[in-house]
């Protein structure tokens, strides 16, 4: 078995997924557009540009994304993408990186089940846990 998250964007999916990978490394083994997939022919040329299908492979893992065509889209609640990194520095790093534009729910900091914890939504709207 594999879990795997599948983050919906309103538009924003290829600048998210960018920012994910500078902040969390990893290649983006997928970044197909609407033009560029088979429901071109059927797909508003304004949103040509939008992302059908994102991939971002990191050491064997897979975070995946895409712009949600529909007029009701809104962001879903209830749910933290979370990373348990080995190094303290390493996810406070990425805590912070996250955290620029974003909001933080939970300051990074020691708490009684790890050495390093913050919970913070990014710029995009992506609730994230961070952990070491």
């Amino acid at each position: 078995m594999r879990i795997r998250v599948h983050l919906m964007f309103d538009g924003q999916c290829e600048a998210a997924f960018r920012f994910y990978q500078r902040v969390l490394g990893g290649e983006l083994t997928t970044l197909m557009t609407y033009g560029e997939s088979p429901l071109a022919a059927t797909t508003d040329l304004r949103r040509h540009g939008w992302i059908f299908h994102a991939t971002l492979a990191i050491d064997g893992q897979e975070l995946l994304g895409a712009d949600v065509m529909t007029e009701d889209f809104s962001r879903l609640h209830g749910f933290a993408v979370v990373v348990s990194m080995p190094e303290v520095a390493d996810a406070k790093r990425v805590f912070d990186a996250l955290a620029d534009g974003g909001s933080v729910q939970m300051a990074f900091q020691k708490t009684s089940w790890a050495e390093g914890y913050g919970f913070v939504t990014d710029r995009f709207g992506v609730p994230w846990e961070i952990a070491a």
